[in-house]
C-alpha cells in the first residue's frame, strides 16, 4: 500500500473514532439529562405543535420490533449491534475515505450509545416524539438520529463528482484508473461521445 493510501486509510479511522466518540458521548449526555433533570417526575412536555419530550423505554430494535421480556434479549441485541460494527469496521478498512469514516463513526457512536442503554438498564431510553395531526413517529433518541445520519450520508454521498480537465473533459482521478487499469499512471480524460470514434 502507498504511503498516501495508508494515511488515508489512517485518517479515515481518526475520522470514525472522534465522530463515535462525540456521538458517544452527546448520547448518553442527553439521556442523563432527560433521565435526571428533565423527566423527574416522567411526563409529556409539549415543545411546539409537532414535537414533545416524552420518556419511554424500547427493549426491541427499531420501532419496538424484537422485543421482549426476556433477560437475554438486551444481550442478544447488545451482541447483534456490536456484530454489526465490527463489519462496518471491516467495510471501512476495505472504503477508507472522510466520508465513509464519518458514516461509520456515526453509526457506531448510535450503535454503542444504545448498546450501552440495554446493558445499563435492559432497554433504550426514548425522549424525542414527533407528531403531526395525532399521528406520532415512533418515540427515538440522539443514538438513532446518530445511526440515520449516518446511513443518509452513506446513501446519499455514493458517486463522486466528476472532475473536470483543463480541456473541460471528464476525467477520472488517477487512483481510480490505476484499480482500473494497472500500469497506467496519472488522470485519463474522457472524450465527450460526440469526439469518439
Amino acid at each position: 500500500m502507498s504511503d498516501r493510501g495508508k494515511l488515508l486509510r489512517r485518517h479515515s479511522w481518526m475520522v470514525a473514532a472522534s465522530a463515535a466518540i462525540f456521538g458517544l458521548l452527546l448520547d448518553q449526555a442527553s439521556k442523563w439529562w432527560i433521565l435526571v433533570e428533565v423527566m423527574d417526575p416522567p411526563r409529556l412536555i409539549p415543545m411546539s405543535s409537532f414535537f414533545n419530550l416524552t420518556l419511554g423505554f424500547n427493549r426491541g430494535v427499531s420501532f419496538g420490533l424484537l422485543a421482549a421480556d426476556s433477560p437475554f434479549t438486551p444481550w442478544l441485541l447488545s451482541g447483534l449491534a456490536l456484530v454489526v460494527m465490527l463489519g462496518f469496521g471491516v467495510w471501512l478498512a476495505r472504503n477508507p475515505g472522510r466520508r465513509h469514516g464519518l458514516a461509520a463513526g456515526l453509526i457506531g457512536g448510535g450503535a454503542l450509545g444504545n448498546v450501552v442503554d440495554r446493558l445499563r438498564q435492559g432497554a433504550v431510553t426514548d425522549f424525542l416524539d414527533f407528531h403531526w395531526a395525532g399521528y406520532h413517529w415512533p418515540a427515538f433518541n440522539i443514538a438513532d438520529t446518530l445511526i440515520f445520519l449516518g446511513a443518509a450520508l452513506l446513501l446519499l454521498g455514493g458517486r463522486r463528482p466528476a472532475v473536470i480537465n483543463s480541456h473541460g473533459a471528464a476525467a477520472m482521478p488517477a487512483d481510480a484508473v490505476s484499480a482500473a487499469l494497472p500500469g497506467l499512471n496519472g488522470t485519463v480524460a474522457l472524450k465527450p461521445e460526440r469526439e469518439q470514434g
